[in-house]
Protein backbone atom coordinates (compact mmCIF):
# COMPACT_ATOMS: atom_id res chain seq x y z
CA UNK A 1 0.00 0.00 0.00
CA UNK A 2 1.36 3.40 -0.95
CA UNK A 3 1.84 6.02 1.76
CA UNK A 4 -1.13 8.14 0.65
CA UNK A 5 -3.32 5.02 0.63
CA UNK A 6 -2.11 4.12 4.12
CA UNK A 7 -3.02 7.56 5.45
CA UNK A 8 -6.46 7.36 3.79
CA UNK A 9 -7.28 3.92 5.26
CA UNK A 10 -8.52 5.15 8.69
CA UNK A 11 -10.87 7.67 7.05
CA UNK A 12 -12.10 5.10 4.54
CA UNK A 13 -12.64 2.55 7.33
CA UNK A 14 -14.66 5.08 9.35
CA UNK A 15 -16.82 5.94 6.32
CA UNK A 16 -17.31 2.25 5.51
CA UNK A 17 -18.32 1.53 9.10
CA UNK A 18 -20.81 4.41 9.11
CA UNK A 19 -22.25 3.21 5.80
CA UNK A 20 -22.43 -0.46 6.86
CA UNK A 21 -24.02 0.52 10.17
CA UNK A 22 -26.85 2.40 8.48
CA UNK A 23 -25.80 5.78 7.01
CA UNK A 24 -27.07 5.04 3.53
CA UNK A 25 -26.54 8.62 2.42
CA UNK A 26 -23.02 7.36 1.64
CA UNK A 27 -24.13 4.85 -0.99
CA UNK A 28 -26.34 1.96 -2.01
CA UNK A 29 -26.88 -1.53 -0.64
CA UNK A 30 -27.53 -4.45 -2.95
CA UNK A 31 -28.24 -8.07 -2.19
CA UNK A 32 -27.86 -11.19 -4.27
CA UNK A 33 -30.41 -13.91 -5.02
CA UNK A 34 -29.08 -15.98 -2.13
CA UNK A 35 -30.00 -13.21 0.30
CA UNK A 36 -33.20 -12.24 -1.50
CA UNK A 37 -34.42 -15.84 -1.22
CA UNK A 38 -34.34 -15.75 2.60
CA UNK A 39 -37.42 -15.03 4.67
CA UNK A 40 -38.02 -11.45 5.74
CA UNK A 41 -37.09 -12.36 9.32
CA UNK A 42 -33.83 -13.98 8.22
CA UNK A 43 -32.97 -10.98 6.03
CA UNK A 44 -33.58 -8.66 8.97
CA UNK A 45 -31.26 -10.74 11.17
CA UNK A 46 -28.63 -10.89 8.44
CA UNK A 47 -28.66 -7.10 8.18
CA UNK A 48 -28.45 -6.79 11.96
CA UNK A 49 -25.33 -8.99 11.87
CA UNK A 50 -23.92 -6.86 9.06
CA UNK A 51 -24.51 -3.61 10.97
CA UNK A 52 -22.92 -4.95 14.18
CA UNK A 53 -19.98 -6.79 12.59
CA UNK A 54 -16.67 -5.67 14.12
CA UNK A 55 -14.37 -8.68 13.82
CA UNK A 56 -11.89 -7.11 11.41
CA UNK A 57 -8.48 -8.78 11.42
CA UNK A 58 -5.34 -8.57 9.28
CA UNK A 59 -6.58 -11.72 7.50
CA UNK A 60 -9.98 -10.33 6.44
CA UNK A 61 -8.99 -6.64 6.34
CA UNK A 62 -5.38 -6.43 5.12
CA UNK A 63 -5.65 -2.76 4.05
CA UNK A 64 -7.54 -1.58 7.13
CA UNK A 65 -10.50 -0.20 5.15
CA UNK A 66 -13.27 -2.39 6.66
CA UNK A 67 -14.47 -3.01 3.10
CA UNK A 68 -14.92 -6.78 3.01
CA UNK A 69 -15.49 -9.63 5.46
CA UNK A 70 -17.62 -12.65 6.18
CA UNK A 71 -19.70 -14.01 9.01
CA UNK A 72 -21.81 -17.04 9.87
CA UNK A 73 -25.60 -17.12 9.94
CA UNK A 74 -27.61 -20.29 10.55
CA UNK A 75 -24.61 -22.45 9.68
CA UNK A 76 -24.00 -20.66 6.39
CA UNK A 77 -21.28 -18.19 5.42
CA UNK A 78 -22.25 -14.72 4.18
CA UNK A 79 -19.96 -12.03 2.80
CA UNK A 80 -20.13 -8.32 2.31
CA UNK A 81 -17.96 -6.12 0.17
CA UNK A 82 -17.92 -2.39 -0.37
CA UNK A 83 -16.83 -0.95 -3.69
CA UNK A 84 -16.13 2.72 -4.41
CA UNK A 85 -17.65 4.38 -7.45
CA UNK A 86 -17.85 7.85 -8.93
CA UNK A 87 -21.26 9.42 -8.18
CA UNK A 88 -22.60 8.42 -11.62
CA UNK A 89 -21.69 4.77 -10.86
CA UNK A 90 -19.97 4.55 -14.26
CA UNK A 91 -16.39 4.30 -13.01
CA UNK A 92 -14.46 3.63 -9.85
CA UNK A 93 -13.86 6.51 -7.47
CA UNK A 94 -10.39 8.02 -7.62
CA UNK A 95 -10.66 9.27 -4.03
CA UNK A 96 -12.69 6.90 -1.78
CA UNK A 97 -12.10 8.99 1.34
CA UNK A 98 -13.87 11.95 -0.30
CA UNK A 99 -17.65 11.57 -0.01
CA UNK A 100 -18.23 14.33 -2.57
CA UNK A 101 -16.76 12.16 -5.33
CA UNK A 102 -17.55 8.66 -4.03
CA UNK A 103 -20.66 6.53 -3.89
CA UNK A 104 -20.24 3.34 -1.90
CA UNK A 105 -21.95 0.14 -3.04
CA UNK A 106 -22.25 -2.58 -0.43
CA UNK A 107 -23.05 -6.06 -1.72
CA UNK A 108 -24.35 -8.64 0.74
CA UNK A 109 -24.20 -12.21 -0.54
CA UNK A 110 -24.05 -15.87 0.34
CA UNK A 111 -20.45 -17.09 0.09
CA UNK A 112 -21.34 -19.39 -2.81
CA UNK A 113 -22.19 -16.31 -4.87
CA UNK A 114 -18.77 -14.70 -4.63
Amino acid sequence: MATSEATQAPTIAQLNDEFRQGDHSLGRVVTTQGVNGLSSEDQQELFRLLRTFDDFTPDNDPYGEHDCAGFEFKGERYLFKIDYYAPDLEYGSEDPDNTAVTTRVLTLMHSSEY
